[in-house]
């Protein structure tokens, strides 16, 4: 079982004497499981509180006197909140051991320490009301204590897959805004007159009609659309194949058509020749494109 230790304060260094004298005699550790650990003489406040601080029961032991009880009081009201317990001890007047009955002394001391330990006794059921409260907190910090441990370390679990998950959706949207980039790029119909200039600036734009026939001449159907100004392909360069091809049948048509006709030979002067000057670009840039599209096939 735990030792009380138990601190008296006196009036002065006489009245140590009649204490201690007092205590003699005294087996308070098999009576009360007490030791008095200090028996201070002061009446300066700041003294007796480096004194008693930490104490479990405080007595103060002045006369009975006016002047005893004003600093009693004092001392109490000062040193209340640093130990555990204060109790009050009137020591008999005069301060000469030989005329003090040392056995009054002795009496009051057995006295005081009984009311301090009836006054424990009346805050018992309060204290073990709380003691059991303490109880059931610990116990619920103990469950709270393991589950919080359990949580901790499901967190890290959560944690890790976070951070794998999380590397795992910045890869994709890296990879689906590459995606989408080139889809765009793949997929924007652009005008006949920008894709045409973006490779031939100095020269003039056909007609669409022409890109059209490419298309059909080249089978490219499905593949390239032309129409309302615009042309259209899943791949930017099979536009740009399209309009090289027309470029050069545009070309190759212009040049045939300034070549001269042969002068018809005396044999035939009398045959009649049949007139090619007036067949329209658009048939000769048919037949040019259908010999480049067998040649390629």
């Amino acid at each position: 079982m735990t030792i009380v230790d138990v601190r008296i304060l006196v009036e002065g260094a006489s009245d140590v004497e009649v204490v201690s004298k007092a205590l003699q005699g005294l087996v308070l550790g098999s009576e009360y499981n007490i030791t008095i650990s200090a028996i201070i003489p002061t009446t300066n406040v700041e003294i007796a509180k480096s004194a008693a601080a930490g104490a479990d029961l405080l007595i103060i032991a002045t006369d009975a006197d006016r002047v005893g009880r004003e600093l009693a009081e004092k001392l109490f009201n000062e040193l209340g909140q640093m130990v555990g317990h204060i109790e009050r001890m009137k020591l008999p007047l005069g301060h000469d051991l030989e005329h003090v009955d040392v056995e009054l002394v002795r009496k009051e001391l057995k006295n005081t320490l009984v009311r301090a330990g009836l006054k424990s006794l009346n805050v018992l059921p309060e204290y073990m009301e709380l003691r059991k409260q303490l109880l059931d907190i610990k116990g619920k910090y103990d469950n709270l204590a393991n589950e919080y441990e359990g949580l901790m370390a499901e967190h890290g679990d959560l944690q890790k897959k976070y951070d794998e998950l999380r590397g795992e959706y910045i890869r994709l949207k890296q990879e689906n805004e590459s995606l989408q980039a080139l889809l765009e790029k793949k997929t924007r119909p652009v005008r006949i007159e920008d894709a045409w200039k973006a490779l031939f600036p100095a020269e003039p734009v056909p007609p669409e009609e022409y890109l059209a026939i490419a298309v059909e001449k080249l089978g490219l159907n499905g593949k390239i659309v032309v129409g309302q100004g615009y042309i259209f392909a899943e791949d930017e360069e099979a536009v740009n194949e399209l309009l090289k091809t027309v470029y050069l049948s545009m070309i190759i048509a212009s040049d045939m058509g300034k070549v001269e006709e042969p002068a018809p030979t005396a044999e035939k002067a009398g045959e009649p020749v049949e007139d090619t000057s007036g067949e329209p670009e658009e048939d000769e840039l048919k037949k040019i494109l259908s010999e480049i599209n067998t040649s390629g096939e």
